[in-house]
């Protein structure tokens, strides 16, 4: 069962009885989006110098990511084109997702109207619709087990499942290996999650690991990359620690 709840940015989060976790920081759903997904990562500067934008989500939920980029990139006049593809096994019902408030959180409130038809699209299988001109939304209905993005070369990774005490299956080091194989030599791989299995795991997966300022009270969030000068300016951590210990 699901229910929403209001965070202290005034925005809507979901509170999920089946994981026994909120879908975002319930201090803000809003803000915590930004923060993880869009001020650490780069992509913002990707939209203002009009450069293509392909990013791989883990976990849809709410649909506030996709809405948070479409919303940058009309309100930065941006012209990048944008591939957004997204996975989700156990999608929120579309009267939930009518009932969200993030359209008062946006620049453009417009876009607010979309999240409805996206989640009764991806009721009946999956979704692939253009949000705006030169953004397309992909979205999988199912495990990330069964999912195959061959074929694409992901910018950016947006990881974004449930915390690794109650949904374990999506921070092992198979996951981010798989992952790893659908992404640019430059991609960035941005996640709220700081907890040293989790790190271990992508290590252990090829890639580069950084601690990065969490959001509203999170003393730390990680960003990952294929390029270790990806992360130049970001306090790195020992890969090769990181793997002992967890071995």
């Amino acid at each position: 069962m699901k229910r929403i709840e209001i965070c202290r940015d005034g925005s809507h989060t979901i509170y999920s009885e089946e994981f026994g976790q909120f879908y975002h920081n319930p201090n803000g759903a809003v803000a915590e989006s930004l923060h993880v997904f869009f001020d650490q990562s780069g992509i913002v500067q990707d939209l203002k110098d009009h450069k293509p934008v392909r990013v791989l989500e883990i976990g849809f939920g709410t649909g506030l990511n996709a809405l948070l980029l479409a919303d940058l990139k009309k309100s930065l006049n941006s012209s990048s084109e944008i591939l957004f593809q997204s996975v989700e096994a156990y999608p929120i019902s579309v009267d939930i997702a009518g009932k969200l408030n993030y359209a008062d959180h946006l620049k453009n409130s417009e876009l607010g109207e979309q999240l409805a038809p996206i989640f009764e699209q991806l009721a009946n299988g999956h979704v692939n619709i253009e949000i705006l001109p030169k953004y397309r939304l992909h979205v999988f209905h199912g495990l990330f087990s069964d999912a195959d993005f061959a074929g694409n070369r992901f910018d950016y990774v947006f990881h974004d499942p449930f915390s690794p005490e109650v949904n374990d299956e999506l921070w092992t080091s198979e996951v981010f290996f798989k992952i790893r194989m659908y992404c640019a030599e430059h991609a960035v791989l941005a996640t709220y999650c700081a907890a040293t299995k989790a790190r271990a795991a992508m290590a252990i997966a090829g890639w580069f690991v950084a601690r990065a300022p969490g959001a509203l009270g999170k003393r730390e969030m990680t960003l990952a990359s294929k390029s270790a000068k990806k992360l130049s300016g970001l306090k790195r951590l020992n890969e090769e620690r990181l793997i002992e210990r967890f071995t």
